[in-house]
């Protein structure tokens, strides 16, 4: 994605910036175009989303990216949207198909049944399209070379899961889950116990930890600011939160 150059002198606030990532984006986009736009020299993401995903992105600039592993570790909120009848290699649409079923037969009970049993404590094995490394190496990296290779399931937990809208084969639900949950492998899992096998088809991240995307800036909202906005922005923004959330 093209980044225009600033004359802007540097940027020497810091604290946290919430963005509403769009679809399409990748992490690094949003974190390379606020990083151009303001002409910031240290800035950072916590908890990566593919770029089919939208929602909560956790930046942090200046001296906070210091606190990057603190807010990567926190559980989340996602809102989710699943399709049974069909598989990819990544979980996902961004993968190829390999396998198809018929999922007519399919109840809106049994879908429910069927999530309402990964509520809890689970041990789910990370998809090799993923940022998880093995032997100092990114499974999506060994994914692009066509390699496959076996991984250790991690213990993961969903706390909640609730089905806000099951017409089969489509299902859309949302769930508050620990750090490290890929909700397409979930969704996986979920069809290969109903026999039709699934993909994610749509995701929003709306919450980490403290953080909501409520309070979210969108693209275009930061396209607008100055960087006397967004220090002015960046200070309010923590003394709210230090105030009511992280005492």
């Amino acid at each position: 994605m093209p980044m225009r150059k600033t004359d802007q002198p540097p940027f020497e606030g810091a604290g946290i910036l919430l963005v509403d990532k769009p679809l399409f984006w990748t992490s690094f986009d949003v974190v390379n175009f606020v990083r151009s736009r303001f002409n910031i020299r240290k800035a950072g993401h916590c908890g990566t989303l593919d770029p089919a995903a939208t929602g909560l992105l956790i930046l942090t600039l200046g001296r906070f990216t210091a606190f990057s592993d603190r807010f990567s570790g926190q559980d989340k909120c996602y809102e989710a949207e699943m399709l049974l009848g069909a598989e990819t290699d990544s979980g996902d649409l961004d993968g190829q198909i390999i396998a198809r079923a018929d999922a007519s037969h399919v109840t809106e009970k049994e879908i429910r049944d069927t999530l309402a049993g990964f509520v809890g404590p689970l041990m789910q094995t990370p998809p090799m399209v993923s940022a998880v490394k093995v032997n100092g190496r990114k499974l999506c990296d060994l994914a692009r070379k066509g390699r496959e290779i076996a991984r250790e399931p991690r213990p993961i937990r969903i706390y909640r899961l609730d089905v806000t809208n099951c017409t089969p084969p489509l299902c859309r639900f949302t769930l508050e889950c620990s750090k490290g949950t890929y909700v397409r492998t979930l969704c996986s899992d979920a069809g290969k116990k109903l026999g039709t096998g699934a993909v994610l088809t749509a995701l929003r991240r709306t919450r980490s930890g403290i953080f909501d995307v409520k309070d979210a800036l969108s693209i275009e909202e930061i396209k607008g600011l100055s960087q006397d906005d967004l220090a002015k922005h960046l200070a309010g923004f923590l003394s709210r939160t230090a105030q009511g959330k992280m005492q």
